[in-house]
Order: C-alpha cells, then sequence, then structure tokens
C-alpha cells in the first residue's frame, strides 16, 4: 500500500533528488499532491525559514553530517537554522520534503528510514 508525502521540494534534473525519490519509491511512498520543483520556484532565506519554523523537528542532512533538532526547544538561532536549511546559491536545498512535522532537509537512506517509519 503506498503512502504520500505531505510536500517534497526538488530539483528535476538533480541526482541525489533523484536517488531520493527511488528510495522513497522502494519504501512505498508517493510524491503526493504537493510536489515543488525547486528550479521553478525557488526558495530563498525567509520563506525557507518560515518553512522550517512551521516544523517542531529538523532533519539536515549534510554529506555524512545529520543534524536531529527540536526546533521547539534548540535554542538555535535564525542564522543557524538557515546554514542548515540553504545551499550555496542561496535558495533552500533540495531534496527537501515535509512529514506530519517534520522537515527533512538533503538526502541519507538511514534518516528517511528514521523518520518514515516513526
Amino acid at each position: 500500500m503506498s503512502r504520500k508525502l505531505d510536500w517534497i521540494y526538488f530539483r528535476k534534473g538533480c541526482n541525489t533528488c533523484k536517488k531520493a525519490q527511488a528510495f522513497l519509491a522502494g519504501l512505498g511512498w508517493e510524491l503526493g499532491d504537493q510536489v515543488v520543483d525547486a528550479t521553478k520556484e525557488r526558495m530563498g532565506e525567509s520563506e525557507a525559514l518560515e518553512l522550517a519554523k512551521k516544523h517542531q523537528r529538523l532533519v539536515s542532512i549534510k554529506g555524512k553530517t545529520i543534524n536531529d533538532i527540536s526546533l521547539k526547544n534548540s535554542g538555535l538561532s535564525d542564522d543557524e537554522i538557515l546554514q542548515l536549511l540553504m545551499g550555496p546559491t542561496g535558495n533552500l536545498r533540495a531534496p527537501t520534503f515535509r512529514h506530519g512535522k517534520t522537515l527533512v532537509v538533503g538526502y541519507d537512506e538511514s534518516a528517511y528510514k528514521d523518520v518514515l517509519q516513526a
């Protein structure tokens, strides 16, 4: 039985985004109705910060580093949160998806499993 993600932000030509989508499909997750193409709708700092603040948990993946943060209790400044969200182009990094009250930025199989099976 397929389940649908609440929201996903990705770039069509991005290899990491393709890997993430294939992995999600392998776990039985569909992209759902709220799919945002990052090449057409860029999210700058203010939009990304607003998005993050709607969530209780942020899982940010950069390379092999995974930051799993309770946004309600972290005490992080806006600048520190933005460092976890933004890419070198000044836009929200892709892939990013929302599952319940968790926002996941980046791609890591173990982090995805942890979030989606919780």
